[in-house]
């Protein structure tokens, strides 16, 4: 009913002892679930990567059931790794969440945090993303501006000035980290993965009929930032034909390359020169439908 098709390539670690990426793709008959684990500058066990694994372990059983409701999958899941580990809200790992599933109806998308899906519809493509960690970073980068209460700026305005990625960049991003976590699944912040199962319900959701959508793609930041920072394709369309196209592993090496190109964070400020990368590109079989911009789009 579908073909999926994977890419993966680890980033730089921040942390000795981490796991070589800390992105974890699950591919089922029916779904894929795209997580990306949290960056953390502590030595610890339990990080985003493990954390990831550990979700993927729970929604695996629950994503085969068609029946329940995407956000109950995803709070359940949440609930069992923190009930599992004894994990405590604000004090534990977390990761992004991008899950898509589907039968002969519909297909669904729920994204938590920025790992975006991108469905391919009669109507044209459709992008499903969760921006309120955008929404916070531009709020905390107002206030700074506004207030000059961060003497020297931070880690991207240290970019920004020539800093590089060497000395001084793990204590200005580990500063941003502590600002940025305060904010971490409370009202008028950012809801991820953690051990507050009610984070599901912040999630931005699609729901499709399956014989309007053509194709999907299903990411991490680490592939989306080249739409959404870097600019190398021009919109999500673009990402999705160099996909199609050359495969998605071309569109990660495409992303590197750029990243190559500015080894030192200068013309796009980045926690790490790379960050870990994971695409999945899911093509949906008996398919010969093309793009019609003038029908009404039965997505919700």
């Amino acid at each position: 009913m579908a073909d999926v098709e994977v890419a993966e390539r680890p980033g730089d670690r921040l942390t000795p002892g981490a796991g070589m990426s800390e992105d974890v793709v699950l591919v089922l008959p029916n779904a894929v679930a795209v997580l990306d684990g949290a960056t953390s500058l502590r030595p610890d066990s339990r990080s985003g990567g493990w954390y990831a694994e550990r979700l993927a372990g729970a929604l695996e059983p629950r994503l085969v059931d068609r029946s329940a409701d995407l956000a109950d999958v995803l709070a359940e899941s949440i609930a069992e790794v923190a009930a599992r580990f004894d994990l405590r809200p604000g004090e534990s790992p977390s990761s992004t969440a991008a899950l898509l599933r589907w039968d002969e109806e519909q297909v669904e998308a729920l994204v938590l945090a920025d790992s975006p899906i991108v469905l391919d519809t009669s109507a044209g493509v459709r992008a499903v993303t969760d921006d309120q960690l955008a929404a916070l970073r531009r709020r905390n980068q107002g206030r700074r501006n506004q207030g000059r209460r961060n003497r020297g700026g931070g880690f991207r305005d240290r970019l920004r000035s020539g800093g590089g990625f060497g000395a001084g960049h793990r204590a200005a991003l580990g500063a941003a980290m502590g600002r940025t976590s305060r904010w971490r699944n409370v009202e008028g912040g950012f809801w991820v993965a953690e051990a507050v199962p009610e984070a599901a319900a912040h999630a931005t959701r699609a729901r499709c009929p399956r014989h309007e959508v053509r194709a999907a793609l299903v990411m991490t930041d680490g592939v989306s930032c080249g739409v959404q920072d870097y600019g190398i394709f021009p919109g999500w369309p673009e990402l999705l034909a160099a996909a199609e196209r050359d495969g998605p592993d071309a569109v990660l090496a495409e992303v590197r390359a750029a990243e190559d190109a500015d080894p030192r964070g200068e013309r796009w400020p980045r926690p790490k020169r790379h960050d870990d990368q994971a695409l999945a590109l899911v093509r949906f079989a008996d398919d010969a439908r093309t793009h019609d911009p003038g029908k009404k789009d039965l997505c919700t």
